[in-house]
């Protein structure tokens, strides 16, 4: 028997569980990857987990830890819940599988979790960062106390105020956990810092490896969850957060999102460890991949960021050029220590002059830019700023590469490349100044400016695309008949082409899994993930597994209906043939017993549907619209509650990806159209181009792919078990024809011959019978 059975959760793996637990284990030895799309229900989950921890637990291997990624948090938990059942069953003697889930701060922070100490949502990661810095100083070189003599300090304080009864002397707690310290932020000598973090620093030592500082034993405590980590750092008298980076090197599986991996700023700051060839890396719902990656690696910078950054510039000049016999006594120390931190540095007080002249004329330009596109496209706006949509200003013909009008403006204005490379180092050394002479609590605005003038000026115009996005806000604050009351306006380097940055970042890695329901055709996934670069020099190994489930127990359907497409349709408040056809396909599909999702292209055509078949049915009809996750969760445990209902959704929304709809809580779902985005945005012209001069055909690879893996996403939502009856339908003639603008030749082979084309006046017919027999 192979050694993963030993870590493998279960009895007995499926027969394509087990071999593609193999080839994962196989090539992940020759450092390769393994590109796995499976179908629901055959245990992706469990086969990426036992050949990863099967690899770190091996003494021959060179693997140190699984790295788990995932863009859904419907599978982080079942990423958590595999390996319950994987350390549940190992073999008797062995130590638990030693996990952690990766948060942010504001996850894991006590006084944030529990509203205590002035510190919230909004404020936390500024608050940490300010308070970690004045504990640090406290204890530091030149400081007045000790981490342990704040920490006690903080204990006593606690106990001082119970026993004068002060309401302020409960102890915190959280997590369903008592901590030593108050709920108010302690003081010393009227410095406010936090007893959790010097806590921390309290048990550091000196010059040895930060685990050392965990006050409890990993080895014994199997995978944490966020909960459980601040349960028993915040208990000991440690912030959860800080543990959560000493542990991090030491744990055997660590499960995060995509940013983990592919976020500049957090592998630059927290997870760097963990890319190297030691780490076994599960890359989960990995057809989210290609977007999730263009989302992290473009950047941009708000208008009113880049005032403050004007505004922090004139504050370090101001004190750099304050004359001694002038000044009073604070500010002749500001003025010196300004200079002396300049001195220091490779930085000009003429440079910070430059990059402030360029910020006030860049935002005069943007300024102009706006409210030129702003009389083009809507005439008359100042009349009422409230009617104004979100909109995009191109900088470029986004189907013509070239440099864009933001860098031909400066140029002519006389800012060269220095200017825009030089901002990089001037905004380190205004941050570093002004966090040393001013007591804030806040992030500074010149570095975030630096750094994205930097890579407006090195990255090139082909793979690029640069615009000014305006985002619908209200400002009472500007003044009537100004742009800025209404918008808020971003610079945005949007990158079309994100596959170098994933193939590069994959390199770094050992070896691993990326894995998906939908990531046919895997052709295409290797070229835009940059994996078909990285396969000249390692293995990548492919493998499909189909639903396995019996076949009696689904019907699937492709309806040959005319297409659903914005030509055919026209706004949701026509009436013509193409709707009235929709409507009554969606009405015979609703009409199945239990619980129905109707996928539609975007929240208005889901509209239009809701209201379509809240006059057709007699059940409760559901409408999801863009909201938060609050609300989401609501109109899940509404849908899943009760009588049956209908489910009408956006799928560009989150209610047809990673939801558990398993058991009785769905037995239909139906696609109508294919999902692709707005073709006529200029970003989405700007990816097209992109993929166009990349790989061939930007209109398959940028837009058809993703839209119909945003349409198989949803319909296997329906059969998540072998016991489990339903029903899929597909509504366009693109997924029942062999046509031009088809899209059947993007599904799997099997998959295909399952979604068999019927016309629409059969479909009733079809649905009928199916429903007879179960």
């Amino acid at each position: 028997m192979p050694a993963w059975h030993d870590v493998f959760g279960h009895d007995e793996p499926y027969e394509s569980q087990a071999d593609g637990i193999e080839t994962a284990i196989e090539t992940a030895d020759d450092r390769g990857f393994t590109v796995l799309e499976g179908a629901c229900g055959t245990g992706k989950t469990m086969l990426a987990l036992t050949a990863g921890i099967d690899r770190v637990r091996d003494p021959d291997s060179d693997y140190e830890r699984v790295l788990v990624l995932t863009s859904v948090k419907q599978q982080l938990r079942q990423f958590e819940t595999d390996l319950e059942t994987i350390n549940a069953n190992l073999p008797e003697g062995w130590n638990p599988v030693s996990g952690l889930t990766l948060v942010g701060k504001a996850d894991v922070c006590p006084y944030n979790r529990e509203n205590a100490g002035g510190i919230n949502g909004e404020n936390v990661y500024d608050r940490c960062e300010t308070l970690r810095d004045k504990t640090r100083s406290l204890v530091g070189d030149g400081g007045t106390t000790s981490a342990s003599a704040l920490s006690a300090q903080a204990r006593s304080q606690q106990v001082g105020l119970a026993d004068s009864g002060n309401a302020g002397g409960e102890f915190l707690e959280t997590a369903g956990e008592p901590t030593p310290y108050p709920s108010e932020l302690p003081e010393h000598e009227d410095v406010e810092y936090c007893p959790f973090y010097a806590g921390y620093l309290d048990d550091l030592p000196e010059d040895g490896d930060a685990i050392e500082s965990v006050p409890f034993d990993i080895t014994e405590q199997g995978h944490l969850t966020p909960a459980e980590l601040v349960g028993l750092s915040a208990s000991y008298g440690t912030c959860p957060h800080s543990m959560m980076g000493a542990l991090l090197p030491d744990v055997e599986v660590v499960v995060g999102n995509y940013y983990h991996a592919f976020d500049p700023l957090t592998t630059g700051s927290f997870t760097g460890a963990l890319l190297d060839e030691s780490t076994f890396l599960i890359c989960d719902e990995a057809h989210m991949l290609e977007p999730r990656v263009r989302d992290l690696v473009s950047d941009g910078v708000a208008d009113t960021t880049l005032r403050d950054a004007e505004t922090e510039l004139t504050r370090v000049i101001q004190a750099a050029e304050t004359a001694p016999e002038t000044a009073s006594e604070g500010a002749t120390a500001d003025a010196r220590l300004v200079r002396e931190e300049l001195e220091d540095s490779d930085v000009t007080l003429s440079e910070c002059k430059e990059l402030r002249a360029f910020l006030a004329d860049l935002r005069e330009e943007l300024d102009r830019r706006v409210e030129d596109h702003l009389e083009r496209e809507h005439g008359g706006w100042k009349a009422d700023l409230s009617v104004l949509p979100d909109d995009e200003i191109p900088l470029r013909d986004p189907e013509e590469p070239g440099r864009d009008g933001i860098s031909e403006w400066a140029e002519e204005a006389g800012y060269d490349g220095g200017t825009w490379v030089r901002a990089r180092s001037v905004g380190a050394i205004v941050e570093r100044v002004l966090d040393t002479a001013e007591d804030e609590e806040r992030t500074r605005a010149t570095p975030v400016v630096g750094r994205l003038l930097g890579s407006w000026y090195q990255a090139d115009h082909e793979k690029h695309f640069r615009e000014i996005e305006l985002e619908r806000t209200w400002n009472d604050l500007e003044p009537e008949g100004s742009w800025r009351r209404a918008y808020s306006a971003r610079l945005a380097l949007f990158n079309c082409v994100p596959g170098d940055a994933i193939g590069d970042r994959l390199a770094e890695f050992g070896g691993g899994v990326l894995m998906s329901a939908t990531l046919e055709p895997l052709d295409v996934f290797r070229e835009v993930t940059g994996l078909d670069a990285l396969a000249e020099d390692r293995p990548v190994v492919e493998r499909t597994f189909p639903i396995e489930f019996p076949a009696e127990n689904r019907a699937s359907f492709a309806v040959d209906a005319p297409k659903f497409t914005y030509a055919n349709r026209g706004n949701p408040a026509e009436e013509n043939p193409t709707r009235r056809l929709y409507g009554d396909l969606l009405a015979e599909v609703a009409d199945s017993p239990g619980n129905v999702l109707v996928g539609m292209p975007n929240y208005a055509e889901a509209a239009w549907a809701a209201g379509v078949l809240e006059a057709r049915i007699d059940g409760p009809v559901l409408l999801d619209e863009s909201s938060g996750d609050g609300e989401t969760e609501a109109l899940k445990r509404e849908f899943f509650g009760g009588e049956e209902k209908v489910l009408v959704t956006s799928l560009r929304g989150t209610l047809t990806e990673g939801v558990d709809y398993s058991g009785d809580r769905l037995s239909a779902a139906v696609i109508c159209g294919v999902p692709i985005i707005n073709t006529a945005s200029p970003r989405t012209k700007a990816v097209r181009t992109a993929y166009e001069r990349a790989f061939g055909d930007g209109f398959e690879y940028a837009l058809t792919v993703p839209a119909v893996r945003k349409a198989r996403q949803a319909i296997g939502r329906v059969i998540r078990g072998p016991e489990e009856v339903g029903v899929r339908v597909l509504l366009d003639a693109r997924y029942a024809r062999e046509s031009w603008d088809g899209v059947r030749k993007h599904f799997p082979e099997g998959e295909r011959e399952e979604f068999q084309p019927v016309s629409s006046d059969m479909l009733g017919f079809g649905l009928k019978q199916f429903w007879e027999r179960h």
